[in-house]
């Protein structure tokens, strides 16, 4: 009878919350002790806005949104003190028994779409050595995140769906390799982007046909001390396509720019260009021949509407 309370008294918590409010802490004061629990309460075909508020803590889960629970906001108390994490990389074995690789990884798989997220870290923490080791995994369309931190090494955040738009504002994000990686289309506005070994900050796969892929506007580029062999982006598929406009670059971004992946025939087809960038990592006439330097006409094209609004005319209202 106690059993059937329990489950009645969590029922009720989720309808209430349902289209409000879910509020999850650690210390049992909110509706659920863990992330995946509140995000479990959300319904199938989802058409309510849900928002799923995590007071401060360091969360140890893999995180799964599943397709179709859309309109989900997650906010956290505060970005520093709010941390998402999980150690998974490739090789190692899930719990099913399969062997964990790139696609696998992540800390938190977002496939659901109409997607926010604020003041909050997510994490994946298998260190320096451990390879491919994503944080998030983003593959729903219309996602937006705002005051967020991604931290990681190799392969941190996998802008992951071929039709996904993404919208990044006031955001940290570090890693080693590639930690910026994908197909999707995306905007990060006013961010942090951290490198911690000589290697790649970016790895595009854009489509052929899609206009453009990851556009960083107004961005600050910085690395760890001593590092001085960072490319901007390197192309993980041949029509990838990366854009900086007027982006501050530290030392560390080496003067070509960009790498062609050891592949002289990417060179005919990346789509790799700058305007106006800022900083001793600025060195226009020293850039890579087959990138691209725009001028002033050029660049009225790259404006967050532009790039994200689609037929569906979407704008990323991001959280406060």
């Amino acid at each position: 009878m106690r059993n059937i309370i329990l489950t009645f008294t969590a029922l009720l918590l989720a309808l209430t919350s349902y289209g409000q409010r879910i509020v999850v802490a650690q210390d049992g004061s909110g509706n659920y002790t863990t992330v995946q629990a509140a995000l479990n309460a959300i319904p199938a075909n989802n058409t309510k806005p849900v928002e799923i508020y995590i007071k401060k803590g360091v969360y140890k889960e893999v995180l799964t949104l599943p397709a179709g629970k859309d309109h989900v906001t997650l906010r956290g108390e505060d970005k520093d003190h709010t941390i998402l994490t999980y150690d998974n990389h490739t090789g190692t074995i899930s719990p099913k028994g399969d062997t964990i690789n790139t696609f696998t990884s992540a800390t938190f798989f977002i496939q659901a779409s109409d997607f926010k997220a604020g003041n909050l870290s997510f994490q994946n923490n298998a260190g320096f050595t451990a390879g491919q080791a994503v944080a998030v995994f983003a593959f729903g369309d219309k996602l937006a995140f705002d005051n967020c931190r991604f931290l990681g090494f190799q392969d941190v955040l996998f802008c992951s769906g071929p039709n996904s738009r993404q919208y990044y504002r006031n955001c940290y994000i570090e890693g080693t390799t590639d930690f910026i990686f994908g197909p999707a289309t995306v905007v990060f506005q006013n961010c942090h982007i951290h490198s911690k070994k000589n290697s790649h900050v970016t790895a595009a796969s854009t489509p052929q046909n899609h206009p453009y892929g990851f556009v960083f506007i107004d961005c600050k580029l910085t690395a760890d001390a001593g590092l001085n062999g960072v490319t901007l982006g390197r192309p993980w598929r041949p029509y990838s396509s990366v854009t900086y406009i007027r982006c501050e670059m530290g030392s560390h971004i080496i003067p070509e720019g960009w790498n062609n992946w050891r592949n002289t025939a990417n060179e005919q087809t990346a789509r790799y260009a700058e305007y106006k960038s800022t900083g001793p990592g600025t060195q226009p006439l020293a850039r890579a021949k087959w990138s691209k330097q725009l001028n002033d006409d050029e660049v009225k094209t790259y404006t967050v509407k532009n790039i994200l609004a689609g037929a569906d005319n979407w704008m990323p209202l991001t959280t406060k």
